[in-house]
C-alpha cells in the first residue's frame, strides 16, 4: 500500500514537471526570419498604420511572418470596423497599410522588404 502511494506520487510530480516545461516552452515568443530587420524599422522610426480587415495590410503584415509584432503598427479601425481611431484620424492617416518614416515622409501601399529597406537605412 505504501509502495503504491509512493509510485502515485512519482507519477503526479512527473506529469506537473511535463505540463509545466510544455506551458513555459509555448509561452515563448517565438522569432522570426526578420526580427533584426524590424526591430531595425522600428528603431528608426518607421511605423505602420493600418486596419484589420484590412486585405492589403495583412498581406503586408505576412511579408515580416513572426518578426511582424517588432513592427511599431498602430492600428486605426474602431471596432467592428466603423469608422478610424482619433490617433490616425489627428495623424492625417487616409489609405491602408500608410508607411510613416522618421523624416516625416510617407508611403501608402504594400512596399516590399527591399523597398523598406531602401527608405530606413536598414539591412535585409
Amino acid at each position: 500500500m505504501k509502495d503504491s502511494k509512493y509510485k502515485f506520487w512519482i507519477i503526479v510530480m512527473f506529469m506537473a514537471v511535463v505540463i509545466l516545461g510544455g506551458l513555459i516552452f509555448l509561452s515563448k515568443p517565438s522569432s522570426g526570419q526578420y526580427d533584426e530587420f524590424s526591430q531595425c524599422l522600428t528603431n528608426n522610426g518607421a511605423k505602420m498604420y493600418g486596419a484589420y480587415w484590412c486585405p492589403h495590410c495583412n498581406s503586408q503584415k505576412s511579408m515580416f511572418g513572426n518578426s511582424f509584432d517588432k513592427i511599431d503598427y498602430i492600428e486605426c479601425s474602431l471596432p467592428g470596423g466603423n469608422g478610424q481611431n482619433q490617433v490616425c484620424n489627428n495623424a492625417g492617416i487616409q489609405s491602408y497599410p500608410t508607411w510613416e518614416f522618421n523624416n516625416g515622409q510617407r508611403q501608402t501601399g504594400v512596399l516590399s522588404l527591399q523597398q523598406l529597406s531602401q527608405l530606413t537605412g536598414c539591412p535585409l
